[in-house]
């Protein structure tokens, strides 16, 4: 407005005769150059969701996040590695640490277990004796690197080698890293080690290096670790390399160094394949063929762009805007797409599929996930979900159970109980379309039963803890949510027997539960519980995985009510909730480090005490959910690097800010009633498909809600169901304190 009124000033001032002349040069040369000066001297900068991604977030403490270069539930994950030091180091990067031994095509993103690290790059200066030990080599080409000298964002990666003064760019298709590494002028020998043995935290098969030509070369690794997994690659430079050694290139070790010129920029294009060579071959055509790095970083800021859109919020501050689209973005790291561009993917069973109607995935953390990332996932994810349906299908056919924690082509059974069961009942009940109900229903009934214990369960209701297995309350209470939830879809699905079956052995939590010390605990073949001996529930004991007596008493999200009047009704079941927070948090010194993020004995940094917060409301005490829920998303959640109170666990911790921040958790394992809470944001528009959206609104100030309404209807209740939600429409909660 300021540029047209001065525009007018001199207009008016000009004699009458001018006016026509003056005029036209004002709006042919004058006012289009002024307006685009003006607009660039005073326009906001535009903040995407991408913009507000810090992947720093998570990398201190315990959060054992990825840091790299990746596109949502993409294959390759493309990042530096660190020397191994531990468990903190499970993705291959942690914080603290100050130096890096090359950059890998795959890692892993808040586990608790280490593995993958697969194909590692390294551009060095200086010769390599090619002859050393693999520990000397990397001791050798190791440099030391400033976080003021790295650049973090969604889809790209940038850090400065301080011993080598060399930068390397890295970013990401679905199937392919590429890299860009630009050394400085000088007359040291310039050279990339390709290493094959190096892995976080596992350990080398057998590997394979074939050159093809001057620019390509192909092969494999093959390790044994958390999984057992093959990674086959092709490499291609943007200009010929002289190699100058290759070590055994058919060896379990094999390693080359590859001879660049000095002052160079040169490129790399690095895919990966679960299949064949060629597989990698191919998906590197298709996905990188006539496109230049930096047109590769912008698709990928795109797609990650396109994908933090589903929710479109707006925040108190931007230390909640990055905390809040970090999180959407950490829980997009997996599902993993796990099939080449032909389709092709190594199956469960160690044979070659080929999935031409669907996408394949990998990388199932659900014991994790199943919580609040897969409900979470039937609203923003929708477009994903037949494909993540046909895959768990596939994985039964091929190796007779649904997904427990599917890695890389490779089941590895960890953690307890079948947590593929009510992620693909939350899909049947929610009413997914593209797979078979009637034959998901026989994959989840033959997923309960046969292995790990559950011809005991199904013999005893319980899996006694004199059979030889350990951890047995949380496998029972796991086995009994699972259960409950089959029992829903077989009430769905009109099989009234099975229903009825399945819902029996779903309240079998009530055995476990001991009157005289108010928790729940294991029981032998006879029906006695495991002698007392100085019972402690803040000891971590063999009943209990990675938790105690405190967290296990409340895993019964599937029968809230009928856990209420077991306690005793809701005044002695809000006395033990409120006990759960108000207690002593010392825990015995041989505690899991996953029991994290106390308060009291609540523990947020681990899956099962998630649900807990919302039982409040079941008790008729939202205040309380409210209170608390407040409490752990400002004081266990942040946008510095220690920002999580607990392992990222691929992307459950995060789900859980989402979902708490929009005001809504599904406590219940499958079904869709979501209880509500107040919402952190002050608006967030959600896109759940079909062309519709879901707006959350906040009127007033305050941590709790005086009422919600519903589409202008006020909510009886404190929940809102998931029909309610993806018909689209508006859920406003008015904030009081």
């Amino acid at each position: 407005m300021q540029i047209y009124y001065f525009l007018g000033q001199i207009y008016n001032d000009v004699p009458n005769f001018c006016n026509f002349a003056m005029m036209r040069l004002i709006h042919t040369y004058i006012l289009p150059i002024l307006s685009a000066f003006a607009f660039t001297v005073y326009a906001a900068p535009v903040m995407s969701p991408a913009d507000y991604v810090d992947p720093r977030i998570g990398t201190s403490g315990h959060g054992h996040v990825f840091v790299g270069a990746n596109v949502p539930w993409g294959m390759v994950d493309a990042g530096p590695v660190q020397p191994y030091h531990g468990w903190d180091w499970c993705s291959g990067y942690h914080a603290c640490g100050d130096s890096i031994v090359g950059f890998a095509q795959t890692h892993l993103s808040g586990t608790g277990c280490s593995d993958l690290g697969d194909i590692t790059l390294m551009p060095v200066y200086g010769t390599i004796d090619t002859k050393a030990s693999h520990r000397d080599i990397l001791e050798a080409i190791a440099s030391t690197y400033s976080h003021d000298n790295e650049v973090l964002r969604a889809g790209y990666y940038r850090v400065l080698l301080d011993r080598y003064n060399i930068t390397t760019e890295i970013t990401a298709t679905e199937r392919v890293a590429m890299y860009r590494f630009t050394f400085p002028r000088g007359n040291r020998y310039a050279n990339i080690v390709l290493d094959l043995e190096s892995g976080i935290g596992d350990r080398a098969t057998e590997t394979r290096i074939w050159p093809i030509d001057p620019y390509t070369m192909v092969g494999y690794r093959k390790s044994r670790g958390w999984s057992r997994h093959t990674v086959y690659y092709a490499i291609r430079f943007d200009r010929p390399v002289s190699e100058f050694g290759i070590e055994d290139c058919n060896a379990r070790y094999a390693q080359a160094v590859f001879s660049i010129p000095p002052g160079t920029v040169i490129g790399a294009r690095v895919a990966i394949s679960p299949v064949s060579e060629m597989g990698a071959l191919q998906n590197m055509l298709a996905e990188t063929t006539s496109v230049t790095f930096d047109q590769v970083r912008e698709t990928a800021r795109e797609k990650w762009n396109d994908a933090l859109s589903r929710v479109k919020a707006e925040f108190h501050s931007d230390a909640q805007a990055r905390t809040f689209y970090t999180a959407l973005y950490h829980t997009m790291t997996a599902p993993q797409l796990w099939n080449d561009v032909t389709g092709d993917y190594m199956g469960s069973d160690g044979h070659i599929h080929r999935s031409p109607s669907f996408a394949n995935y990998t990388t199932w953390s659900l014991w994790d996930t199943y919580r609040t990332l897969h409900p979470m996932a039937t609203i923003l994810m929708r477009d994903k979900l037949t494909d993540w349906a046909n895959t768990m299908m596939h994985q039964w056919r091929e190796s007779g159970e649904l997904p427990v924690w599917h890695l890389h082509g490779y089941e590895t059974y960890c953690m307890v109980g079948e947590p593929g069961v009510p992620v693909l009942a939350d899909m049947i009940l929610k009413g997914v379309p593209g797979f078979d109900y009637e034959e998901a229903f026989q994959a989840m009934k033959q997923s309960m039963h046969g292995t790990r214990g559950k011809d005991l369960l199904w013999k005893y209701g319980y899996i006694p803890f004199d059979s030889g297995h350990g951890e047995t309350v949380a496998k029972n209470m796991e086995y009994y949510l699972a259960a409950w939830s089959v029992s829903r879809v077989a009430g769905r699905l009109g099989h009234t027997a099975d229903s009825i079956r399945y819902a029996t052995l779903a309240a079998n939590y009530r055995q476990l539960y001991d009157h005289r010390v108010g928790y729940m605990r294991a029981k032998d073949r006879d029906g006695s519980f495991r002698p007392l001996d100085g019972f402690n529930p803040n000891h971590q004991t063999a009943d209990y995985t990675e938790g105690n007596p405190w967290h296990y008493l409340w895993l019964v999200p599937h029968d809230i009510p009928g856990l209420v009047g077991l306690l005793g009704g809701p005044g002695t079941a809000e006395s033990r909730l409120d006990s759960l927070f108000h207690a002593d948090s010392r825990l015995n010194a041989d505690a899991n480090p996953d029991i994290s993020g106390l308060i009291g004995q609540y523990c947020h940094g681990n899956e099962p005490s998630h649900h807990t917060i919302f039982i409040y409301n079941y008790l008729g005490k939202p205040r309380k959910t409210q209170s608390r829920v407040h409490q752990v998303l400002t004081t266990l959640y942040s946008d510095k690097p220690d920002g999580l109170c607990g392992n990222e666990d691929v992307g459950q911790m995060s789900a859980w800010y989402v979902m708490a921040s929009l005001g809504l958790y599904q406590v219940e394992p499958c079904g869709g009633r979501y209880q509500l809470c107040a919402p952190a944001v002050k608006k967030a528009v959600l896109n759940v498909g079909d062309g519709k959206t879901f707006t959350i609104t906040t009127t007033g100030k305050g941590i709790h809600v005086r009422r919600w309404k519903l589409n202008g209807k006020v909510v009886r209740g404190t929940e809102v169901s998931h029909g309610d939600i993806i018909r689209g429409g508006t859920l406003e909660a008015e904030l009081c304190n």
